[in-house]
């Protein structure tokens, strides 16, 4: 069995795609094709059912995913071992995270990295989450939870809050609420409950006091452009918050706190472009805790509770 037309295996189980694939491995998609082909001829079984939209895995490629998988940590450890330092801080380190972090966290803090490792390539990928590690398809995880389970190396990366905010322009139109009855009278803005994967997720409907909302997104975004463009009023971290002058904090003694946690795969935690990149991030946030639990006079946290739940649907 051929290590190359492993790594092509791997790369195609982890796209789904024979073309995204090649994209990461730097070949043509036919390439990728006939390594496949190739590795299915020589172990005699199918490993990917081919459909216009992508591939799948079959029984059979899902027990190889699991050895190749082992023999890719395996590679790692070695060439962790055997490189020198210099070698090992070059390459790509892709780091997933929910979009609200990512685009105004992230995405701003790598400046000086850059200047400092220019060998090193950060590829940052929106998705909040834990899953993408168990295929290797992220090297570092921002997520909203610490995993249960799973070969993982975990921390706490900060807690954050969150608070009720709207456009100014808005407030000066339909005028601006000062407790939870005037707050119902408004157009509320939170998030699609169907998709609310996480218990880190309620605090729309705690902090809105099970109010229903009537514009729902599943992005961060999208909730904070859609209170920006005066639709209503809606949940924003107080971080992004800062961010824009021309949104106004309503009702402050409402804020919830949540976590953020920095999760890397056992695996590849010792390689030194991953650990850099790691040690970049737990220090910036570090040095920038006061933004992310900004003090505000007058008001609780309300932290979810450890049965929080997530309901799937309003009745």
């Amino acid at each position: 069995m051929d290590w190359d037309d492993l790594r092509v295996f791997l790369a195609v189980a982890r796209s789904s795609q024979f073309v995204a694939a090649g994209r990461l491995l730097g070949l043509d998609h036919a390439t990728v094709g006939r390594r496949v082909t190739a590795l299915e001829r020589d172990l005699k079984a199918k490993l990917f059912v081919r459909r216009t939209t992508g591939v799948a895995l079959t029984a059979a490629g899902e027990r190889l995913l699991q050895s190749a998988e082992r023999i890719e940590s395996d590679v790692l450890r070695v060439r962790s071992e055997l490189t020198d330092k210099d070698f090992e801080l070059s390459g790509t380190v892709r780091i997933g995270a929910p979009d609200g972090f990512s685009t105004y966290y992230l995405a701003r803090c790598f400046a000086d990295f850059a200047a400092r490792h220019p060998a090193i390539t950060v590829q940052l990928v929106p998705t909040p989450q834990v899953i993408p590690l168990s295929r290797r398809e992220t090297d570092i995880l921002v997520a909203l939870q610490k995993p249960d389970s799973g070969r993982y190396v975990t921390r706490k990366l900060t807690d954050y809050s969150l608070g009720i905010f709207a456009d100014r322009a808005y407030l000066d139109h339909y005028g601006t609420p000062l407790d939870l009855a005037a707050l119902r009278q408004h157009r509320l803005i939170g998030y699609v409950e169907d998709y609310a994967y996480s218990s880190a997720l309620d605090y729309v409907r705690t902090l809105f006091d099970d109010t229903p909302t009537s514009f729902q997104c599943t992005s961060a975004i999208g909730q904070l452009e859609a209170i920006r463009s005066g639709l209503g009023i809606g949940i924003v971290h107080d971080f992004i918050a800062g961010q824009h002058q021309d949104l106004v904090r309503l009702l402050p003694e409402r804020r919830a706190e949540r976590s953020y946690w920095i999760v890397e795969h056992e695996d590849v935690r010792g390689l030194g472009r991953v650990r850099t990149v790691h040690d970049h991030i737990v220090a910036s946030v570090e040095a920038e805790k006061a933004i992310f639990q900004p003090v505000v006079s007058g008001y609780a946290l309300m932290r979810p509770g450890p049965t929080a739940a997530v309901r799937s649907s309003r009745p």
